[in-house]
């Protein structure tokens, strides 16, 4: 693969777990590369609006990736929010809609909190773990023909429709998630809630499965 490509992008992965900026001098530490060269990619980026540097010299990300990242998953995200919202609101909690990235990876694409909720769990849409880490994994793996060596949650996930996961994404947090009916070839996504307490989980998983159900049949 091209370094020099791997580098840059390394760059904005990195911008990305700072958003308060990075100097140039940090970056090439960071990416172990000689400042000069730094400096280069960081300029190529900021040509592109990929990045931007403030006052002070920092980094950060910038604007253009705002353009880039639009056409991602449009349709299904357009389609995803109003359920989404409303699968927040009525059980008053973190509701994420999550795809598979990769043979291993997942991504967070949309992070709805409810409107009415004095306590929910808060975290930012473009997070990443494994595939078979978190209750989105987990459901997505369920709707896959079985593997030997799969976990006991995932053949549970398969049985019941839903899946259940305790603090392997966000510590603390239990999350309940479902994957989402797709035509083939489709995005394999899921559809989830973050809780604190899942002493109703009967209830949050059915509001859940409802929700995945509901996005399978507009993306159908």
């Amino acid at each position: 693969m091209s370094k020099t490509l791997h580098n840059g992008l390394e760059i904005l992965e990195l911008l990305a777990r700072n958003p308060h900026g990075l100097s140039v001098s940090e970056i090439a530490e960071s990416l172990d590369v000689h400042r000069t060269v730094a400096h280069r990619l960081v300029r190529t980026l900021e040509a592109h609006r990929l990045c931007r540097r403030d006052d002070h010299k920092r980094i950060s990300l910038g604007t253009g990736l705002v353009t880039l990242a639009e056409s991602v998953e449009q349709d299904l995200r357009t389609l995803a929010r109003p359920i989404l919202e409303d699968l927040a609101d009525s059980v008053e909690a973190t509701a994420h809609l999550v795809v598979r990235e990769s043979d291993t990876m997942v991504r967070a694409i949309m992070v709805i909190e409810p409107r009415r909720s004095d306590v929910h769990i808060a975290f930012r849409p473009g997070q990443v773990h494994p595939l078979d880490r978190g209750s989105a994994g987990l459901a997505i793996l369920g709707s896959m023909p079985p593997r030997p060596d799969e976990r006991p949650e995932v053949t549970r996930a398969r049985q019941t429709g839903y899946a259940v996961s305790t603090g392997e994404v966000v510590s603390t947090t239990i999350g309940i998630s479902a994957a989402v009916p797709t035509r083939p070839g489709g995005t394999q996504a899921a559809i989830g809630v973050s809780v604190f307490d899942a002493t109703d989980e009967a209830r949050l998983a059915a509001a859940v499965v409802s929700a995945a159900a509901a996005l399978g049949e507009l993306l159908r």
